[in-house]
């Protein structure tokens, strides 16, 4: 599923509900919060309405949660990582990257195939499934990137350790700094070291997200419809139930009484049979409701993580042939400097980009599992019997 990821770009509970430990976002507050997501009958501007949902997940108290289990995909903390795998396995056998999703993951795999195993089988479970499909692919989208950032930062570090120790003052650099310069350039432009972000494809990403919400928006409609026309079927059978049953009064005289009740009750099974078909139509109403504002939702998030990377893979691609021109010099004093200086410029904005895109990754491994966990609940409410 995750193949198209890897495709070299050209460019740089066990309960019913949605668990409040899972996603920490207040259910009315969301739900309020999507009337006015698009599709509804009040439409804020796209800009509001990610705002808005930005904010509730920022401030909701997992946000810590994720950057804490995520902070374990850093190679610094190996150790932590397998220990932990050990410790959800059993014998760490499994492949540790599916065990890392399944701690930042929520609802898992195993909850979302157990509702959709018992759903039946129709173009909106489909749709559903599908919908399930892709979070979790962005999901996995997510740790690629963090494994990403990890290995810039572990190419960058040789880069840190050469500034701190590089000196400032022109009259204080030696010829040793120089070579110890070298070295690190020399490293940095190995053919054997290529860019982190080099081989990220969003392009067929958002192709799926956009099918998906056109199969959606074309549903809705026709679910629209059917829910309209079966409206107006029952308001209409109630009203011929009036007329016909003061007809049959009418003529209930000449009619046996076991035939007057035979015609009642055929009216009344038929006045009932449209409300049961809305009650259904408006369940799968509401999973296509659901799975069109996570679709919407993510597709932003991912349009956002794909700036962010671009920008991340062209910063590197600039330090690259800023080196490759020091490296062109063999190792001039001058022209170390140059390069020196100029990645002592670059090193604060560099590291600002790092941390934007780690903190856009956990908020979108949060807008992942909110997503999931309206969905589920709605599958949840659907098989739920009314009170």
């Amino acid at each position: 599923m995750l193949q198209f990821l890897f495709t070299k770009s050209p460019s740089p509970t066990s309960s019913t509900t949605a668990s409040p430990a899972t996603i920490n976002l207040n259910v009315s507050e969301a739900g309020s919060l999507m009337e006015g997501s698009p599709g509804a009958s009040t439409q804020p501007s796209p800009a509001n309405y990610i705002t808005r949902l930005y904010s509730l997940i920022v401030h909701s108290t997992s946000y810590n949660e994720v950057l804490s289990k995520i902070h374990i995909l850093d190679p610094n903390n190996i150790d932590q990582v397998e220990l932990q795998i050990e410790d959800i396995n059993g014998n760490g056998d499994e492949d540790p990257h599916q065990q890392l999703l399944s701690q930042v993951l929520q609802p898992s795999r195993k909850r979302v195939q157990e509702a959709l195993s018992i759903a039946s089988p129709n173009t909106v479970t489909h749709l559903v499934s599908t919908s399930f499909n892709h979070t979790e692919d962005t999901a996995n989208l997510c740790l690629l990137l963090l494994q990403s950032i990890y290995r810039t930062q572990s190419l960058y570090a040789p880069f840190h350790e050469l500034l701190d120790i590089f000196p400032i003052d022109h009259h204080s650099v030696s010829q040793s700094h120089c070579n110890n310069a070298f070295e690190v350039f020399v490293q940095f432009d190995c053919d054997c070291v290529k860019n982190p972000f080099d081989s990220y494809n969003f392009q067929e990403m958002n192709n799926c997200f956009s099918e998906l919400k056109q199969q959606l928006d074309h549903n809705l409609r026709k679910s629209h419809s059917r829910v309209r026309l079966l409206h107006h079927a029952t308001t209409g059978s109630a009203i011929c139930i009036i007329g016909l049953v003061v007809a049959v009064m009418i003529a209930a005289v000449a009619v046996a009484a076991h035939a007057f009740v035979a015609i009642v009750a055929a009216l009344l099974c038929t006045a009932y049979f449209p409300r049961g078909l809305t009650k259904k139509e408006l369940a799968q109403l509401a999973q296509l409701e659901a799975a069109r504002r996570g679709t919407y939702v993510i597709n932003k998030y991912l349009d956002t993580l794909q700036r962010l990377v671009d920008r991340l893979y062209s910063a590197i691609e600039g330090d690259k042939r800023l080196v490759r021109l020091g490296l062109e010099r063999d190792g001039d004093k001058y022209s170390i400097e140059e390069v020196v200086k100029r990645l002592r410029k670059n090193k604060l904005n560099f590291a600002h980009q790092i941390m934007d895109l780690k903190e856009h990754i956990c908020l979108c491994f949060k807008t992942v599992n909110w997503a999931r966990s309206l969905l589920l609940q709605e599958i949840h409410l659907q098989r739920t019997p009314s009170s």
